[in-house]
């Protein structure tokens, strides 16, 4: 059975991603992160809530990041959590960065010095604007 760690499961695209996973017969981990309250309405709206292992991850700590890799082992690492509200990114945009890039970067390293053979899939997109 393949196993597949979804970091933003919680979100539309983690929550279908995870449905289909579990479709092919995936066992999937999903992560949440520890310091907000879950929101777990469009995995419990697919009615897939019950067959997700969750974890505690935070982007900010590669220890923490290669803790969640090691305790799953996942084949496959699909990669959607990231701080994506437009005017937070604004006000914070060293800690957008540092999430939405380093964060990032933690897990390509983790994936590196903890098992290459792991498959990584990111999905993001990049807005930068003009304040000149």
């Amino acid at each position: 059975m393949k196993r597949a760690l979804i970091t933003g499961i919680t979100g539309q695209d983690g929550a279908y991603l995870a449905n289909l996973l579990l479709d092919k017969g995936y066992k999937v981990f999903g992560t949440v992160r520890r310091s907000t309250s879950e929101k777990f309405l469009n995995l419990k709206h697919l009615g897939i809530y019950e067959n997700i292992d969750f974890c505690d991850f935070d982007l900010l700590e590669i220890s923490n990041i290669q803790n969640v890799i090691k305790k799953t082992k996942p084949d496959e690492i699909y990669h959607l959590a990231a701080q994506s509200f437009v005017p937070t990114s604004f006000e914070v945009p060293i800690v957008t960065t540092d999430i939405n890039a380093l964060g990032t970067l933690r897990i390509l390293d983790s994936i590196n010095a903890i098992n290459r053979k792991i498959k990584f899939y990111q999905a993001s997109s990049w807005y930068f604007r003009n304040v000149w």
